[in-house]
């Protein structure tokens, strides 16, 4: 049974790329006139008096603990305990929307959606596996990837996970993704997750290739499929090459094709330093899409959020907001920028001059990871090793593939950790 309000939304939705793409959730879900709404409507009418939120407020202000607000004395006590909408804080969200315009200068004059603030990246995407996944819409991801993907795509929304060998030849497998999404197209619909700065390789495509990959999901549309395109771009960004392409695909995307929906996952959490602050942003775009059928969209999305979490954190938001609004911050992210890439420096100069039979590095350019095919040696024993015998941690994402994160190896200890690699990885291979 559909509720009348998630048929409501359907109904702006109808004969949108969008709206043929949702999920069975998808279809189900809408934004209630509830408690969220109506105290929406209460603050900007209830002048008497508002009792619609559960929060203990004097003379109009909230209260905040003494014990918590003298560590943040410059913070009102509703910038720090207040909830925060739905969809986050709109100053917010205004001020990312202009970040991307800023980083994507292809955006300026195209048209797309007020990003909307969910509590951290991994959430973002599941909201998308909420809305446009099922047991009969699968997503397309690279190979190997982020082993969260699968959790989220299969246990969660028991949908399948496909993916395409990321690289051939020690490249960017352009053949392998257009193959694996013209098969899928033939279904009338795909959905393809593609992550760059990419976890775990750390790659990100060359202009070329960028462009390649818009041409391949501009034909597919052309083609009379429909194309939900997720760029993850958790590390957007951290490039490290002159010939990585500097914009997001999304930038490409948002206004390619009527059959094209294509939707941005970032935020300040790699991008800005703040892991732990839990922040992101969902940003969709699509041809065609009236002011109307975005704000459905996005109520589809609200609805995904407030059935769950029902808002993001607030303190990270103020902090943000006011952190954006700082002249030092773009100097103060280059100085750390800078530390990434001297490492990042140092591990491509130790592999350079070092091989083995046993394990191949994968190709990569940006990001925080790089990682080892480990061929014939089960990359799970290669990381039980490292660790128990060399007192070192990596990640084994697969029985192939080993992760190193250099974002987080001091310089001085980054030839110790690839000389143990190398070291063990032989021993093994022997």
């Amino acid at each position: 049974m559909i509720h009348p309000l998630a048929q409501e939304l359907n109904n702006a939705l109808e004969g949108t790329t969008p709206g043929q793409l949702l999920s069975d959730m998808g279809i189900r879900l809408y934004f209630p006139k509830g408690i969220i709404a109506q105290s929406g409507e209460a603050k900007k009418l209830g002048k008497t008096a508002n009792g619609t939120i559960g929060t203990t407020v004097v003379e109009g202000k909230p209260l905040a603990l003494p014990s918590v607000k003298k560590y943040v004395p410059e913070f009102s006590a509703a910038e720090l305990v207040s909830y925060a909408p739905t969809a986050g804080n709109p100053d917010l969200r205004a001020a990312w929307k202009d970040e991307l315009i800023k980083k994507n200068p292809l955006l300026a004059n195209k048209s797309f959606s007020l990003p909307v603030v969910v509590p951290g990246l991994t959430a973002g995407i599941s909201y998308l596996a909420d809305l446009f996944l099922d047991e009969t819409k699968p997503l397309v991801a690279a190979d190997p990837s982020w082993d969260n993907y699968s959790l989220i795509v299969n246990a969660r929304r028991n949908a399948e996970f496909i993916q395409f060998k990321m690289f051939s030849g020690g490249k960017f497998n352009i053949e392998g993704l257009k193959e694996t999404l013209q098969k899928q197209a033939q279904s009338g619909s795909v959905r393809v997750l593609l992550n760059f700065p990419q976890n775990p390789s750390g790659y990100s495509p060359t202009s070329s290739e960028a462009q390649q990959i818009v041409s391949i999901i501009k034909e597919i549309a052309e083609s009379g499929a429909k194309v939900m395109v997720w760029s993850d771009d958790a590390y957007f960004g951290l490039n490290y090459e002159e010939a990585v392409e500097k914009q997001s695909l999304f930038a490409y995307l948002c206004d390619l094709h009527e059959n094209i929906l294509a939707v941005k996952i970032d935020g300040p959490t790699k991008e800005d330093f703040a892991w732990g602050f839990r922040t992101g942003f969902l940003t969709f775009g699509c041809k065609g899409l009236s002011d109307g059928q975005y704000d459905a969209l996005i109520k589809k999305l609200m609805a995904a959020i407030r059935s769950s979490v029902s808002c993001s954190p607030t303190p990270s938001q103020s902090l943000l907001l006011k952190a954006f609004k700082s002249p030092a911050i773009e100097q103060e992210k280059k100085e750390f920028r800078g530390i990434l890439e001297r490492r990042y420096r140092l591990v491509r100069e130790f592999i350079s001059s070092h091989a083995s039979k046993y394990i191949q590095p994968l190709p990569f350019n940006s990001g925080y990871f790089m990682a080892f095919d480990t061929q014939s040696i089960d990359a799970e024993q290669l990381r039980q090793k490292l660790l128990n015998e060399k007192g070192i941690g990596t990640i084994s994402i697969d029985s192939r593939t080993l992760r190193v994160a250099f974002s987080s190896l001091d310089e001085d200890k980054i030839t110790i950790v690839y000389q143990a690699i190398y070291d063990v990885a032989d021993e093994l291979g022997t």
